[in-house]
């Protein structure tokens, strides 16, 4: 009778430990996504974007739009 009531408590000591360890990766990932945000942001406060740079964005942009059209077979 005691072998079901020891692996009950093993089990249930078990997934205490894996909600915490979940948990406490959790808010490690949340802080180092926050982190990176932050480092983003400062590094286009430090370098704001050129004329050059937006240019290659805009290119980039309209090569999706023509892509996406292909692929949905409208002609352009």
């Amino acid at each position: 009778m005691q072998e079901p009531t020891i692996f009950l408590i093993t089990a249930g000591f078990t997934l205490i430990g894996l909600t915490v360890v979940s948990l406490i990766l959790l808010r490690g990932w949340r802080d180092w996504i926050s982190l990176k945000s932050r480092e983003l942001e400062q590094e286009r406060e430090n370098h704001p974007p050129t004329a050059t740079s937006r240019i290659e964005v805009a290119d980039l942009k309209e090569r999706i739009r023509k892509l996406e059209a292909i692929a949905a077979g409208v002609e352009l």
